[in-house]
């Protein structure tokens, strides 16, 4: 595995508030995106975490970081309901289908598919900083998408990241698990977060290991939906009958 090398700070990659010249106004400027210098020294630091990198000198871009294609999917089925209720969770629990393919073997993306797909990569992303998905721009030319909307990864978020996979073109596509699929790109923002992504916000995907399928009936709009089910389901009884 790639050692990270030793970076001795300078101005050509110092963060903002570092950097000789800069007013009191302008050291936590907003919107500055990490170079390759900044992050290897912030994975140096250990307060960025993105692991395992295995080839780090591959994967570590200009201004991103290459993610890798894990070996976990959920593929949607195609079903007989009218629809899927977002905030009945049991709805889509029974949409989706686990599958495992092996790194060396493949996973085929049929045109018009839509599956969901995880990072082999694990990341910690620490308050002061903001990280976005984006696709490699190779595979696009061949019309697959990695994500449709879940582009952001908060600051505070740990755990692998659900890739949003689909097949734009006309012609089924082959992915490899370990290929490298994604690039994350990272933003220091103007104050670190006061409020982190994780379990003091209820937030639902923390720590999570593979891909995880919508969670949006845990919403706080939802509640009041869940509580008159669960309502419901208690008074029907063990047999689905009322007492």
């Amino acid at each position: 595995m790639s050692t990270i090398p030793e970076i001795k700070p300078n101005r050509s990659h110092r963060r903002p508030a570092e950097r000789s010249g800069f007013t009191s106004s302008e050291r936590a400027s907003p919107n500055m995106i990490l170079s390759d210098a900044d992050i290897l020294e912030r994975l140096g630091e250990g307060d960025l975490v993105v692991e395992p990198l295995d080839d780090l000198d591959m994967q570590v871009q200009p201004a991103s970081i290459d993610l890798r294609l894990g070996e976990e999917f959920l593929e949607f089925q195609r079903t007989n309901i009218s629809c899927i209720h977002p905030n009945r969770e049991e709805e889509v629990s029974k949409y989706v289908r686990e599958t495992h393919v092996e790194e060396g073997d493949e996973f085929i993306l049929h045109p018009g598919d839509f599956v969901l797909g995880t990072t082999k990569e694990r990341v910690e992303i620490p308050p002061d900083l903001l990280a976005t998905v984006e696709g490699r721009s190779s595979l696009g030319r061949l019309a697959i998408v990695i994500h449709a909307t879940a582009g952001i990864v908060d600051p505070g978020y740990h755990g692998q990241i659900t890739l949003e996979l689909s097949n734009l073109g006309t012609a089924p596509v082959a992915l490899s698990p370990g290929m490298r699929v994604s690039q994350l790109v990272f933003t220091e923002l103007k104050q670190p977060a006061d409020r982190p992504y994780g379990v003091e916000r209820g937030s639902k995907y923390q720590d999570q290991e593979g891909p995880q399928a919508s969670r949006i009936g845990h919403d706080p709009e939802f509640a009041a939906a869940r509580a008159d089910a669960a309502d419901a389901e208690r008074e029907s009884g063990p047999d689905g009958g009322t007492d």
